[in-house]
């Protein structure tokens, strides 16, 4: 049984007397512990399937089972308590707040766990030790470089162990060597075990994935 199974995906808006089709019928199967990059040209509906996806965008039509649970049949607070548990995000813009320290940063997603604040610290530097800034923990962001403020965002993501870890552009604001660094620690994190979706733009960002879905106008168009 799939991780993550996508069944007959449909999402459309409305724009005055318009109604725009950003997805148009999606079937997608993802195992637990696979790399999934999801690729097409801007408006294919690559960042509207990942929000669908991270629980966060309602479809028209059609079902996401995540993890044995339908995800948009759980009513408003237990989605929320869905997405906190089981998912994990990281953006293109990194979302750090700029006035916490990297630690107080990867902090946050456990605040509304029952742990004590000395566990909560550990896991936070744990998690910044595995992404390798074990030594930057009290820097604030603008104390690091762009790389550095990735890392950071990927260590909240996985702090609180979520099965599923969901992408968006993560490498979209950095150079090319920076984003060879961040991928490469994708795909470790992936190699332990971690099942990863990601939404990229970059052909180069493909190579370090088990499979690349392509959309094209709302539909997958392949997969390779």
């Amino acid at each position: 049984m799939s991780l993550i199974t996508i069944t007959g995906l449909k999402k459309h808006y409305t724009s005055g007397s318009d109604v725009v089709e950003a997805l148009r019928g999606v079937d997608i199967g993802i195992e637990a512990g696979e790399f999934i990059t999801i690729m097409g040209q801007s408006g294919s509906g690559k960042s509207t399937l990942l929000s669908v996806l991270g629980g966060m965008n309602h479809p028209t039509v059609g079902e996401v089972e995540m993890a044995g649970v339908q995800l948009y049949q759980l009513p408003g607070e237990k989605l929320a308590d869905f997405r906190a548990q089981k998912l994990g995000f990281v953006f293109q813009s990194f979302h750090l707040i700029p006035y916490l320290t990297a630690i107080e940063n990867v902090m946050l997603p456990l605040a509304i766990v029952t742990m004590s604040s000395a566990a909560q610290k550990k896991a936070a530097g744990d998690a910044l030790d595995l992404v390798g800034l074990g030594a930057k923990l009290d820097r604030l962001p603008n104390q690091l470089s762009g790389g550095e403020q990735e890392r950071v965002a990927i260590a909240r993501a996985i702090v609180n162990n979520p099965q599923i870890l969901l992408a968006d552009e993560p490498t979209g604001n950095l150079d090319s060597k920076t984003s060879a660094d961040v991928m490469n620690l994708f795909r470790r994190l992936n190699d332990a075990g971690q099942t990863v979706v990601m939404v990229t733009h970059n052909p180069e960002n493909g190579a370090y994935s088990d499979r690349t879905i392509h959309l094209k106008d709302g539909m997958v168009e392949m997969q390779n």
